[in-house]
């Protein structure tokens, strides 16, 4: 099974939304959406505020906190807690595979931990700048 993880976004909706919704002001999160709804057959939300979200599960409130300034402790911390959660929702057994569409301050210190996992992991964007990145989903979407 493939499993998108998507990362948030400083754009957010106004309002409280379930997190499928709640990123959707930013292109970027709109564009990695449709495709890891096309393209996977699960996918969640690594926020930097509640770690690993389900896109339909209950509204949250917006918030201002990124890892992109983040110390490394902070997000190794934070990783920590996202392979917790993965390991919870049964995402990292050895028939899946999870495949990262996020920025790099998301994957550097999440990679590592799940070394010692059986999953599978992949980065199609790795190394991609924004823009190339939004040229990546547009040219697979």
């Amino acid at each position: 099974m493939e499993i998108g993880l998507v990362s948030c976004t400083k754009a957010k909706a106004d309002s409280a939304s379930t997190p499928r919704e709640l990123y959707n002001p930013s292109a970027l999160f709109r564009k990695a959406r449709k495709y890891v709804e096309e393209n996977h057959d699960e996918w969640y939300v690594l926020s930097a505020k509640h770690h690993v979200l389900d896109p339909d599960g209950s509204p949250i409130e917006p918030y201002d906190e990124t890892l992109n300034n983040a110390g490394v402790e902070e997000r190794r911390e934070w990783s920590q807690t996202v392979v917790e959660q993965l390991r919870e929702h049964s995402l990292l057994a050895a028939e899946n595979t999870l495949v990262i569409h996020t920025g790099k301050s998301y994957y550097e210190t999440l990679l590592p931990l799940l070394n010692d996992e059986p999953v599978d992991v992949e980065i199609p964007t790795e190394g991609l700048r924004m823009g190339e990145t939004l040229s990546w989903y547009n040219e697979r979407i």
